[in-house]
């Protein structure tokens, strides 16, 4: 079952607000997503714990 949830943030590069859909069934994982505003590529790190919960954190592309 896939379980799609809607995140807002800010880009990390143009500080626009932007929407992204994640979907939390796939667990955790990090992604390349480029910004809708900018288009500049952002590294999306998505973490889902053991009770379903998750946490999403957007970095420049060549943040470690």
């Amino acid at each position: 079952m896939h379980t799609v949830e809607e995140f807002t943030d800010q880009c990390p590069y143009c500080g626009e607000t932007i929407l992204l859909l994640i979907d939390t069934s796939a667990g955790s994982r990090h992604y390349i997503e480029d910004c809708s505003v900018c288009c500049k590529p952002i590294q999306v790190l998505v973490s889902v714990d053991m009770e379903g919960q998750w946490q999403v954190q957007l970095k420049h592309e060549n943040d470690t």
